[in-house]
């Protein structure tokens, strides 16, 4: 069975930096896109950063972008995502998630509906 494992969730203060990461067993990080989203108290869940792990191109959502990086490691196994200049607006669960078996080697989808696997989130709290 597939299982996405995140981790690296913790409590930060304004400016600081937290790495997440999210661990497959059951499930080989190739020819998928791996995305991160997040979802606030009293929000809908939204994309924070994908990456296609075929071509290595990864994708930010314009709240994050020049702050967050997310990386792909095919020998872990494992998404990163590193989390810089970390504001109290970015306190939410963050979600790893999988669409498997895309052919292009670049592009992600950006909703939520089309990832196949979830991992259990992991807390992200800034405070100022």
């Amino acid at each position: 069975q597939v299982r996405l494992v995140e981790s690296g969730g913790d409590s930060v203060q304004a400016g600081g930096s937290l790495r997440l990461s999210c661990a497959a067993s059951g499930y080989t990080m190739q020819s998928s896109c791996m995305a991160w989203f997040r979802q606030a108290p009293g929000k809908e869940r939204e994309g924070v950063a994908a990456v296609n792990t075929g071509g290595e191109n990864a994708y930010y959502y314009n709240s994050v972008k020049g702050r967050f990086t997310i990386a792909h490691d095919s020998d872990r196994n494992t998404v990163y995502l590193q989390m810089n200049s970390l504001k109290p607006e970015d306190t939410a669960v963050y979600y790893c998630a999988a669409y498997p078996g895309i052919t292009r080697l670049s592009g992600c989808p950006a909703a939520v509906t089309a990832y196949n696997y979830w991992g259990q989130g992991t807390q992200v709290t800034v405070s100022s």
